[in-house]
């Protein structure tokens, strides 16, 4: 254990910049990695405002956040594929890989997964970190310490567009134009669709998609949404369409979206269950899908930002020093229409 400096949430709304004892013991198989930047996710904010995601009660204070890169700056001696300096960003959840679900190459859904800043497991808004090897990557020299931390999300909209079974040509839609549903229309893009429109209450949002061609902006405020994808259809309806904004009321119209065959990602995930219209599902013979964070896709993000099939840097709203941390989650939990990731920049010396 060693004293670090961390962004500690210490209670339901009370987050303190302190010193606090974290493990930094390496293990043969381990890396101990140098923090750089590490973004905000809805994860985290939740935790401050709430206190709890479902089951996961903060009931001890907890160091924040799990989207981030940094520096190798010690291996374990069994360590093969990374050296110290190496750039690195790290998957942030852990599975038994003895487990039933990682022999499956489930390892997203081990029930013994340890994920960071969900409770009791500490975050990474802190000085180091001890990690496994072999949920570290490097990462090539086009891609920036900041564009390393937003790995982990896109790396949801990954699983989601890998989960939908994209053909080439596919029209997609998402519903959810925050952090998630954009980086899953990206992910969309990428896989295949030829087009993919987004869906939203919030005009900035929209605007900031609806830069990246490919995406189309609808606001469901004054547009409706079948109405748009019934245009771009010739009437026939959508390959796939990605749920990604988590309400409820999204469920209510739907099913109206799709194609005859077509498929339904679940990507967020509602506060409490919701009603499904299953005659309308059978007759339509549409497939469903769940998306549960990622597995195996942390590859495939960095190559595809490496090479510039996927930009991400748009997507950072601001960075701002760690000790601003506090306000950073602040404002974050402000929800500001034009913020779609906020990151934090770790101090670098010292």
């Amino acid at each position: 254990m060693a004293m670090q400096k961390a962004l500690v949430l210490e209670e339901q709304h009370k987050l303190a910049i302190r010193d606090i004892d974290l493990p930094l013991a390496v293990g043969p198989t381990d890396v101990r990695i140098r923090l750089h930047t590490v973004g905000i996710c809805g994860s985290d904010v939740h935790y401050y405002t709430h206190g709890r995601i479902g089951s996961f009660v903060v009931e001890a204070p907890m160091v924040l956040g799990h989207e981030a890169a940094g520096t190798v700056v010690e291996i374990g001696p069994d360590v093969r594929h990374l050296a110290v300096g190496d750039r690195v960003c790290m998957e942030p959840g852990v599975p038994d890989p003895d487990s039933r679900a990682a022999r499956l190459g489930m390892y997203n859904v081990d029930p013994a997964v340890t994920f960071w800043a969900t409770p009791p497991v500490h975050g990474v808004l802190t000085t180091e970190v001890v990690h496994p090897a072999n949920f570290t990557f490097k990462l090539p020299d086009t891609v920036s310490f900041a564009e390393g931390a937003m790995v982990e999300p896109f790396a949801v909209g990954l699983q989601a567009a890998q989960k939908a079974k994209i053909a080439p040509g596919d029209v997609g839609v998402v519903i959810g134009a925050g952090p998630i549903g954009i980086m899953v229309a990206l992910a969309a893009l990428a896989g295949g669709c030829a087009s993919v429109i987004i869906a939203d209450m919030m005009a900035e949002k929209l605007e900031i998609a609806g830069r990246y061609p490919g995406i189309v902006p609808v606001d469901i405020r004054s547009a409706d949404l079948k109405a748009a994808v019934d245009e771009a259809t010739g009437g026939w309806g959508a390959d796939v369409v990605f749920e990604a904004s988590g309400s409820p009321k999204a469920w209510e119209s739907l099913l109206a979206l799709p194609r005859p065959g077509g498929a339904v990602v679940v990507v967020g995930l509602p506060v409490h269950p919701t009603a499904m219209d299953w005659a309308t599902a059978s007759t339509k013979e549409l497939r469903f899908e769940t998306v549960f964070r990622y597995a195996h896709q942390y590859p495939r993000a960095i190559q595809m930002m490496a090479s510039g099939k996927v930009d991400l840097k748009p997507l950072i709203s601001e960075t701002l020093p760690f000790d601003r941390s506090v306000e950073a989650f602040e404002r974050a939990a402000e929800g500001r229409p034009t913020d779609v990731k906020l990151q934090i920049e770790m101090p670098q010396n010292g």
